[in-house]
């Protein structure tokens, strides 16, 4: 019975894996805008639309790869323009059509009443560039780094513990640690 588990649970492991190798695609360019907020005050930014070439975008779901990279790039602009803590988004479309429906949209929130205070910024003031996608390999790589260095620390702890040289309950390191 226990033999069947680890094997039931190796073949949905590797299905998990597999379905994880997601292939990448370039297309020649999208259409996008960005926008960002804070909760610290009213004041709202909206970039111009933007046509960016040569991105990246995941062959069965048309998603852009790498889509988070591109907001960072509007929250460190505006980190350098001493506008830092914002909640940056960023939009994007394959037709112009389809994206200025949403910026008209999404504008329209924010000026309607006059709560906010929006502010534009122009495409010579910032432009997005394009991010070249992360490979799943790459990332599995830094983690098993990660994990490995992990466990090497969580070994030395335990060894020091039960030589009395390290406490993790705040005892001074000269009393030796209780066995627990």
């Amino acid at each position: 019975m226990n033999t069947k588990r680890y094997v039931l649970l190796a073949v949905v492991i590797m299905t998990f894996f597999m379905g994880m190798s997601a292939k990448d695609k370039q297309v020649p360019k999208i259409y996008a805008f960005g926008f960002s907020a804070s909760f610290n005050d009213s004041i709202v930014y909206f970039t111009d639309i933007q046509e960016i070439e040569n991105v990246w975008v995941r062959e069965k779901s048309n998603f852009l790869a790498s889509r988070d990279n591109y907001s960072y790039q509007l929250r460190e602009y505006l980190t350098n323009q001493n506008q830092a803590h914002r909640t940056c988004i960023f939009t994007y479309a394959f037709d112009r059509k389809h994206i200025e429906k949403k910026y008209v949209k999404m504008k329209a929130k924010y000026t309607k009443n006059g709560d906010f205070d929006v502010r534009y910024i122009t495409a010579k003031d910032f432009h997005f560039n394009a991010v070249e996608p992360v490979q799943i390999e790459e990332v599995s790589e830094q983690q098993a780094t990660k994990a490995n260095g992990k466990k090497k620390d969580k070994r030395s702890v335990k060894s020091s513990n039960k030589r009395g040289e390290k406490s993790s309950k705040g005892t001074p390191p000269s009393q030796p640690v209780p066995n627990e």
